[in-house]
C-alpha cells in the first residue's frame, strides 16, 4: 500500500513540475529575396534551321522579280 501510494504522489508530483512550465515560442518573419536566373540557350538549333530553309532563300533571291506595271 505504501509502495502504491508512493508511486501515486511521485506521479501527482511530475504532473504538478510539468504544469509549471512556460514554453515561449517566437516566429520571426520570413525574408524573401529575388532570384536571379540565368538561361544559357543553345543556337544548335537555330542554326540547323537556317541550313534547313536556306534552299528555300536562295530560290526565292533567284527569281526574278514580277513587275506590275502595265506597258
Amino acid at each position: 500500500m505504501i509502495k502504491n501510494l508512493s508511486f501515486l504522489l511521485a506521479g501527482i508530483a511530475l504532473l504538478a513540475a510539468n504544469g509549471c512550465t512556460q514554453h515561449k515560442v517566437e516566429l520571426a518573419p520570413v525574408e524573401i529575396k529575388p532570384i536571379h536566373i540565368t538561361i544559357d540557350v543553345n543556337v544548335k538549333v537555330d542554326k540547323a534551321l537556317d541550313d534547313f530553309f536556306s534552299d528555300v532563300d536562295n530560290a526565292e533571291e533567284n527569281e526574278a522579280p514580277k513587275s506590275t506595271a502595265t506597258e
